[in-house]
């Protein structure tokens, strides 16, 4: 059937909790425009979700592997952003028309 390296498998895991961490991050920079950060993080962001993709490809159980990743990545960064409370950021205030 199919075969799968846990070692392998536990890399997978590990690149896409850090692919989406930086994913995080790279948003996180996107939104407070800072075009250096964004920058830095996107390449990285790139650099780390190639392990995953090289990896999975040759056996698609890999997959739900990555799957599990992301999910950790992108919970413990979120967490790491916010902190654990469930509160929303404030609505951003609506742009108003210059005066004619």
């Amino acid at each position: 059937m199919f075969e799968i390296d846990p070692w392998l498998a536990l890399g997978v895991v590990v690149a896409t909790a850090l692919t989406d961490a930086v994913y995080v991050m790279f948003t996180n920079s996107v939104i407070a425009r800072k075009r250096v950060a964004a920058a830095n993080w996107s390449s990285l962001w790139y650099t780390l979700s190639s392990f995953a993709v090289i990896s999975y490809t040759n056996n698609w159980a890999y997959v739900v592997f990555a799957a599990a990743g992301s999910w950790i990545g992108a919970y413990v960064t979120m967490t790491f952003l916010h902190g654990a409370g469930g509160k929303p950021p404030a609505p951003l205030a609506p742009e108003t028309a210059p005066p004619a």
